[in-house]
């Protein structure tokens, strides 16, 4: 029998919250464990590692490393863990197709896999929230909305991709306050990419998302789009690698790193 969604999933300690989804509990991580960072997860084959670390070296908005472990090692410094079993949700890709969509990657997991672990915007949602900025997809109980853009990462290697951004409205005199809030958290993405017209980035229909749920933006706000840590999995969708497991979008890796170890003055 599965885990079940508790009362107040922000209430939790990351170990609490790994522990419910070892025990097969499949959810959107958006506002578990307050206070504590949450990240993306994409690990590659050993002969791929470098060229995916230098992708993420040209392109930092996206794609923020935390951290690196060793090929074939599942915990690390911020996880008292394990990167297989303590997400909600995992997408397996064989070269570059999307074969699997798991709550245990165990059975896929290989010696030479190297894991990436990437900052996600959910770790300054509580910053935005505190800060009178509303979170839609946390008060409608659903996905984050993300979206491929038409612009284009810096290639490095055998990888190359385009920009996924994920999407919050915002009220229009609270923009600032957005960007100056999130702009203190550059290792989880930072300040926004982009501000408005959703078209000049290439995105067609906001209520069409690639990735996640759409979300009401109401009369007065703005629709503000952040760097994602999806962007690795379009990246490895266009470079068809033999294998990558990643994060299924939005199903985050809670650390034991805090928020704060992340807020720059």
């Amino acid at each position: 029998m599965s885990a079940r969604l508790p009362p107040d999933p922000g209430a939790l300690t990351p170990r609490e919250a790994r522990r419910l989804f070892r025990d097969g509990l499949v959810t959107p991580t958006a506002g578990w464990s307050r206070g504590w960072t949450q990240a993306n997860l994409v690990a590659l084959p050993r002969d791929l590692a470098l060229d995916f670390l230098v992708f993420a070296q040209r392109n930092p908005k996206p794609c923020p490393v935390l951290d690196v472990l060793e090929a074939g090692a599942v915990s690390g410094p911020l996880l008292d863990g394990d990167v297989r079993t303590d997400l909600p949700a995992y997408r397996v890709y064989v070269d570059g197709e999307l074969v699997d969509e798991v709550p245990d990657a165990t059975g896929w997991w290989r010696d030479d896999l190297v894991a990436f672990l990437v900052g996600c915007s959910f770790t300054f949602e509580a910053a935005l929230a505190e800060g009178g900025v509303p979170v839609r997809h946390v008060e409608q109980g659903v996905n984050v909305p993300m979206y491929v853009t038409d612009r284009r990462c810096r290639p490095a290697g055998t990888m190359s991709g385009p920009l996924v951004v994920s999407m919050r409205p915002v009220p229009a005199d609270r923009v600032a306050d957005a960007v100056r809030i999130t702009s203190r958290y550059p290792a989880v993405h930072g300040a926004p990419v982009h501000v408005g017209d959703p078209g000049a980035i290439g995105i067609a229909d906001l209520g069409r998302p690639d990735f996640g749920d759409p979300v009401e933006v109401r009369d007065g706000e703005v629709p503000v789009f952040w760097a994602c840590g999806v962007t690795p999995q379009a990246a490895v969708m266009e470079s068809r690698p033999s294998l990558a497991i990643s994060h299924a979008p939005g199903h985050m890796l809670v650390t034991d790193a805090r928020d704060a170890d992340y807020l720059v003055p």
